[in-house]
């Protein structure tokens, strides 16, 4: 499991820990740290061309400090200053051991040194960067970035916005770019970038792990996340955001007992499909059997219906007429969860079939379509049984009357705002899934398997028959969201293999991601 905290958390817990130890303590921590993570990319120190973009706060210090310890070990260091003043006694830490300091608008061997007076408020990056700071860069075998810490916001001003996009160059001419605590210009709350940010391949973080490194477009930014202990962890609150792993999601994962049989494994009752769309009944069928439900009862239109027959035998099926679909819903059968939207349409038999479900008690789930009918008819939604909605960023915008763009460029304020503002717990799809409940005291769920190989027709579907054959099992909607999330990437990264795969490959690989994460191979 890795959790996240916010600023405000590390920042008390730091406190509470600098009062019972040496000033400067915790930085050297995180310089050592940094330093034996950047030896390990970098293989042969010795020699080895190293930039440290360091701004005027105690990233700057950490990486500065880290930079010292590596040019004691015989690294060419060069320390870029972009602010008005860089850590004092780390800049000249890393002068003694033989590295160099340059001001990003202007040159000097000293970093007490003021910069150039008659430099323009905002240079553009042509007027701002100096030529030997532009070269080192452009030279660097690996770059540290310690521009700005987790108390930055904004996005990143000159000269750091020029700096990070100079590194972004040489990145892609082979650099390696390690930042500290997280990438400069990311919201460390949220993941949030406003302008130009650092793309980091690997982000060495203290104490905990920040919100902003699990949640996109920040967790894009961040690369692999090393974590490294600096004796936080006693004084820290509990976590805001928590990423499930493969053992979180075996721990919780329903597995059958000796004295299982079809029922008590749960029983999901499906809503999906119409006479024009076949496929979303078939595909959402298969990931909840795929997922463990002892029964799948489906209730569908005649169509549909035939064709998931066809393609799934074991399933019960219930055909509904034209116009008497919510009688379908009340002759179906028992089952202790359903899950409905997937192929349904938009008109007043979605809204009949969706509202008939509602009316239950027990756990539902609503995707796709049922989305569209819920966003006319949020009424729909009060209900005291759990309920769990699986939206994109189009169909919450919809919901929330929220723009599109910025519910993708703020997800985590957004699945937050829509669990409060909607009574459900809500699973947000995209390169990172976030998952908020009603009650914001609970933390977030991330999940980061996702892979750009779901970006195709129906995978939403199997993803709703996955998590409702969760719910029928009996995990609440947090978990049988996360769970189903889970396995939903890393069947997709099976299937995939680094070539183009459909929905129903991601069906055929649920199997093999249970195995895999629960580490039975047989």
């Amino acid at each position: 499991m890795r959790e996240a905290r916010s600023v405000a958390a590390v920042r008390s817990a730091e406190q509470t820990l600098m009062a019972k130890l040496p000033a400067g303590t915790l930085m050297q921590r995180a310089a050592a740290g940094i330093a034996a993570t950047c030896a390990t990319a970098l293989g042969r120190v010795y020699g080895s061309p190293v930039v440290v973009l360091a701004g005027s706060g105690d990233n700057g210090g950490d990486a500065l400090y880290a930079g010292a310890r590596l040019a004691a070990r015989g690294a060419h260091v060069t320390a870029i200053a972009a602010g008005h003043q860089p850590h004092e006694a780390a800049a000249a830490a890393l002068m003694a051991n033989g590295g160099i300091v340059l001001w990003a608008a202007g040159e000097t061997s000293a970093p007490d040194e003021p910069s150039d007076p008659s430099a323009p408020n905002e240079p553009s990056e042509a007027d701002s960067i100096t030529t030997r700071a532009r070269a080192a860069i452009a030279d660097a075998r690996l770059i540290i970035d310690g521009l700005t810490g987790i108390g930055g916001h904004g996005g990143l001003r000159e000269p750091a916005a020029a700096l990070a996009r100079l590194a972004a160059r040489a990145r892609d001419d082979g650099a390696f770019v390690v930042a500290v605590d997280l990438p400069s210009g990311i919201e460390a709350d949220t993941g949030e970038v406003h302008g130009a940010a650092v793309e980091a391949d690997l982000t060495v973080t203290f104490g905990t792990i920040k919100p902003g490194l699990l949640i996109d477009p920040g967790a894009s930014c961040a690369g692999a996340v090393e974590l490294v202990d600096i004796g936080l962890q006693p004084y820290l609150a509990e976590p805001d955001v928590i990423s499930f792993q493969s053992a979180d999601v075996a721990a919780i994962l329903p597995r059958p007992s000796a004295e299982s049989d079809k029922y008590r494994r749960g029983v999901l009752g499906l809503m999906a499909g119409s006479e024009q769309y076949t496929g979303a009944a078939v595909l959402s069928c298969g990931g909840a059997i795929h997922g463990g439900a002892g029964m799948v009862r489906v209730v569908s239109a005649a169509h549909a219906a035939e064709v998931v027959r066809q393609h799934w035998p074991e399933a019960v099926i219930t055909a509904y007429d034209p116009g008497r679909s919510a009688e379908a819903i009340e002759t179906a059968g028992r089952v202790q969860a359903w899950a409905v939207g997937p192929g349904i349409g938009t008109g007043q038999e979605a809204h009949a079939l969706l509202a008939a479900v509602l009316d239950s008690e027990v756990p539902v789930l609503v995707d796709a379509d049922g989305l569209t009918v819920l966003s006319e008819h949020r009424e729909l939604l009060k209900r005291e049984a759990p309920t769990l909605i699986t939206p994109h960023a189009g169909e919450l915008s919809r919901l929330i009357d929220a723009d599109r763009a910025d519910i993708e460029a703020r997800r985590l304020h957004y699945a937050r705002a829509a669990a409060v503002e909607l009574g459900v717990t809500v699973l947000l799809k995209g390169s990172t899934t976030v998952i908020a409940r009603p009650d914001r005291a609970l933390p977030v769920l991330v999940n980061s398997t996702g892979s750009s190989w779901l970006a195709t027709a129906g995978s939403g579907d199997v993803l709703t028959g996955l998590a409702g054959a969760m719910l029928a099992q009996g995990l609440d909607t947090a978990a049988a969201a996360a769970v189903a999330a889970y396995l939903h990437g890393i069947a997709a990264r099976l299937a995939a293999r680094d070539a183009p795969i459909g929905a129903s490959d991601i069906v055929g690989a649920i199997a093999a991601a249970t195995r895999a994460v629960t580490g039975n191979n047989l």
